[in-house]
């Protein structure tokens, strides 16, 4: 699975070793994993602003920023607009221990068996991605599209884990950018403190039994840091920031539920009239919608009681959508919060409104995460698996984006509510999914 952004992705090591000719010229031979450090003049530059997802690397010591864009195509799972770049903060990468101390930021986290690509234009960071090692072969393919749209033209390339692994997978990007006409400043292997170059194989600069590199040495993390950018232990660490929450809090979220929940009974009950009931319901959900965003875009949270009622009227499709025609960025804090609150079995729509606005910012790697955790809930959830196909094929947000309807036109291709409606909250209320505290 990749991890991508039209700037960020997290990868994975691929296995193999690679032979004389294997798909990259100037490597070493096979047994060599990747032999030394960069080539003189590779400096490499690279700025992210702060909370911008993902910045990258330059090649030829040309200074490089940019903003966060989107992520991941079948890399772990982001992609998304290309960053919007300005000329602050710049990170100034100067070897190629500056370039693996990037990398974290750029993706979000430490990879480990990974293989990260950054895409670069004019000295400016366009996307960076990651995939998780071994991948079968072609898996790099859909990244071809994506460096024609984005008008790459070079590459730095970071494998990361044992030869066997990586080398295969650094020779498939190279052949992509032989392929595709983009020129490789640099593809590093590193593994257990050292580092190996592929684009060098002079024994005196690159010793076939690797550099010793060491991250504290350079400022890149300082720098980054000061600009509020982000480096997770690792993926886990990722999965965690949309885990359920557990303890008196899940259990004041189980109560608020349950009393949600008894509520529509009985309100479902004793209505005289289905046709008004319904209509009532989804006009409430609405409304739920907005006032939600309007509470946390003003820094506040939702209530249990507040946050039980919109997680099930975000079962009604009408009322999810409301929320998905209203996306920003911004809105990314209300449904991480709901997608860790909610009872498991009410998550998949917060948890795919969540990943289309992380999409949307450019932290493909966060929207990847999150719709695993949709799916996980229910593999049919058809947003999540719509939006995780838009992932794995490095799609921009904007194909959604500047297709969204309104609500009012909403409203007229659904046309009236109806009870059919609720059917798919009914259907979950009998419904009891995993204890998340277990």
């Amino acid at each position: 699975m990749t991890d991508t952004t039209a700037m960020k992705t997290a990868g994975s090591d691929a296995s193999g070793t690679r032979t004389a000719g294997s798909g990259a010229s100037g490597t070493r031979t096979a047994g060599s994993g990747a032999s030394a450090t960069r080539t003189a003049g590779s400096g490499a530059s690279a700025t992210r602003t702060a909370g911008s997802g993902a910045s990258a690397t330059r090649t030829a010591g040309t200074d490089t920023s940019a903003k966060k864009g989107t992520e991941e195509g079948s890399p772990d799972g982001d992609i998304s607009d290309p960053f919007k770049f300005s000329s602050e903060p710049c990170l100034t990468l100067t070897c190629p221990t500056d370039i693996l101390a990037a990398v974290p930021y750029l993706v979000g986290f430490h990879p480990a068996t990974s293989l990260v690509v950054v895409g670069l234009a004019n000295g400016r960071a366009k996307m960076v991605a990651r995939w998780g090692l071994p991948f079968p072969p072609g898996t790099l393919n859909a990244m071809a599209p994506l460096i024609d749209r984005e008008e790459v033209t070079d590459l730095v390339i970071v494998g990361y884990g044992p030869g066997d692994l990586v080398t295969p997978a650094v020779d498939e990007a190279r052949n992509l950018a032989m392929a595709t006409g983009v020129h490789v400043g640099e593809a590093l292997r590193a593994h257990e403190g050292r580092y190996w170059s592929y684009i060098c194989d002079v024994p005196t600069c690159c010793p076939a039994e690797g550099t010793p590199y060491d991250l504290s040495t350079s400022p890149i993390a300082a720098e980054a840091t000061v600009h509020g950018l982000v480096a997770l232990p690792n993926r886990e660490a990722l999965e965690r920031t949309v885990a359920p929450v557990t303890g008196p809090v899940r259990t004041a979220m189980r109560k608020a539920t349950s009393e949600a929940i008894a509520g529509f009974r009985a309100d479902l009950m004793a209505a005289r009239d289905l046709d008004t009931f319904a209509r009532d319901f989804v006009a409430d959900g609405l409304a739920r919608v907005r006032s939600a965003l309007e509470i946390h875009t003003g820094g506040g949270r939702l209530n249990d009681e507040e946050a039980a009622k919109l997680g099930l009227a975000l079962a009604v499709m009408r009322v999810r959508d409301e929320a998905w025609t209203l996306m920003h960025e911004s809105h990314a804090a209300l449904w991480r919060d709901l997608t860790r609150r909610l009872e498991p079995r009410f998550v998949p729509p917060a948890a795919s409104l969540l990943a289309m606005a992380a999409w949307r910012a450019g932290d493909s790697v966060q929207a990847t995460v999150a719709l695993e955790r949709a799916l996980t809930t229910d593999p049919g959830y058809s947003m999540a698996n719509l939006l995780m196909h838009a992932l794995h094929n490095l799609l921009s947000p904007s194909i959604l984006r500047d297709r969204l309807p309104t609500p009012a036109e909403l409203d007229t291709a659904m046309g009236p509510v109806s009870p059919a409606w609720l059917l798919p909250l009914i259907n979950l209320l009998d419904e009891e999914g995993p204890d998340p505290t277990e």
